[in-house]
């Protein structure tokens, strides 16, 4: 139920909802919140077995973490709002879109693809799965962030990946492989990218092993809606990798969403 989704809300204006990825929180926005919310109403939220939003479920899917979050913003009376969600958050945007396009003013992909899971992702995340039942779910989480980087990012971002490995332990073992199945499984939607009227963003690290910039660029092509920005030096994690160029980015996006098109 959303009654377990914590959050932030900040600010006024036109509303951003900034959703995590996989073992994040909310906490990870915390340095754009300030610059955004001069002019801007900016809810972060805590997804369902992550940060502290508490999952009592079973299973889930992108489609279940879409409706929490539609619950959410009804209950907050958001009619329309621009989402940004990392990784994770981008699939569950796009499940979203998929649902509720009507109500978007834009969608951000934040190191996040369209493409279902390849193959060999598939196997992957059925290894994460695997690892965790065999160990435990913090030994995953405190070997999981640190290659999420660029390798020669990580000695200047050591405070910040610290500060990710605190929170990825606040991920509930049930949760991460629910999630991990969830992700695993989730359909192509390529179709519901390129069929959105509003703009599309979608944000890539020249060097993310995860989500390569080459995919993007090609999903990019899908429509004139949608604009890819490749930033350099960059890993999986731009918001800290390379914090003030992709800030720069999402404002330069929101100016685009708030008139309806590039």
């Amino acid at each position: 139920m959303s009654k377990a989704i914590t959050f932030t809300d900040k600010g006024n204006g036109a509303a951003l909802v900034f959703v995590h990825g996989f073992c994040e929180s909310k906490e990870m926005w915390n340095d754009f919140i300030e610059s955004l919310t001069v002019s801007n109403r900016v809810i972060c939220l805590d997804l369902p077995g992550f940060g502290e939003s508490l999952l009592d479920k079973e299973s889930v899917s992108m489609e279940w973490f879409a409706e929490e979050v539609r619950r959410l913003l009804l209950q907050l009376n958001i009619a329309s709002f621009t989402y940004i969600g990392h990784s994770l958050g981008g699939y569950v945007g796009l499940a979203y879109a998929e649902k509720y396009a009507a109500t978007l003013s834009g969608l951000c992909l934040f190191h996040s693809t369209a493409y279902a899971d390849s193959e060999e992702r598939k196997s992957n995340r059925d290894k994460t799965i695997a690892f965790i039942q065999k160990y435990n779910a913090d030994l995953f989480t405190q070997s999981f962030i640190e290659p999420l980087f660029l390798l020669q990012n990580r000695l200047a971002m050591k405070e910040e990946i610290a500060m990710l490995k605190r929170i990825a332990k606040q991920s509930s073992g049930h949760g991460i492989i629910a999630t991990t199945l969830a992700m695993r499984d989730r359909p192509d939607r390529t179709a519901v990218l390129a069929s959105l009227s509003v703009p599309v963003l979608l944000i890539g690290g020249k060097n993310d092993a995860t989500i390569p910039i080459d995919k993007l660029k090609e999903q990019a092509s899908l429509s004139g809606h949608i604009q890819c920005a490749e930033i350099e030096n960059c890993g999986h994690m731009g918001m800290f990798e390379q914090k003030e160029k992709t800030l720069d980015v999402i404002k330069n996006f929101i100016k685009h969403c708030s008139i309806g098109k590039y």
